[in-house]
């Protein structure tokens, strides 16, 4: 006797949630106001020139997220760091939001140890070759919530002893 489609249909509605192959997204660093919006906006072309290209993918497992990121054409020897934060890329740099946080800091900005860091946070550090390409790779052991987690932005990286964000010179607008 065969099973109705109605049937079948809750089962169909969790295999997300049970993993997959997550998210993948390639651009091109371009203006914000470039006639059709882009997904990957560059705020210092000094940086991250337009043109520049981007590759963010992330691995859903049962219990985690892995996210690699692959850069090319970026500024040679830059040292950068990349957060996933809560808002899309817009003009103003400050429109992707804060960092996205597996426990949410009730207090923003997040500066709380507790909260403000590489557990509750994903973060990602690389450092561009002689020809302005570099890859970062990470896990964490976490979901990100839906709608939580709008985009990944490029940052510049404080000296020692200072918090590694600093300005945020490329955003990249990935729906995680």
């Amino acid at each position: 006797m065969p099973v109705p489609f109605t049937a079948v249909l809750p089962a169909l509605l969790l295999l997300p949630a049970l993993g997959g192959p997550g998210t993948v997204v390639e651009a091109d660093f371009a203006p914000a106001t470039a006639f059709v919006p882009p997904a990957a906006i560059s705020h210092a072309p000094d940086v991250v020139p337009y043109g520049s290209r981007v590759r963010v993918t992330e691995t859903r497992t049962g219990t985690g997220t892995g996210l690699a990121l692959e850069l090319t054409g970026i500024a040679p020897a830059t040292e950068l760091a990349a957060h996933v934060h809560t808002g899309q890329c817009g003009a103003d740099p400050a429109a992707s939001g804060p960092h996205y946080q597996d426990a949410v800091d009730p207090v923003q900005p997040s500066t709380d140890p507790a909260y403000a860091n590489d557990r509750n946070e994903v973060r990602l550090a690389l450092r561009t070759d002689a020809a302005g390409d570099g890859t970062a790779r990470t896990a964490v052991h976490w979901r990100f919530r839906p709608g939580g987690a709008r985009s990944l932005v490029l940052h510049t990286v404080h000296a020692e002893g200072a918090h590694p964000a600093g300005a945020r010179v490329a955003c990249v607008n990935v729906d995680f």
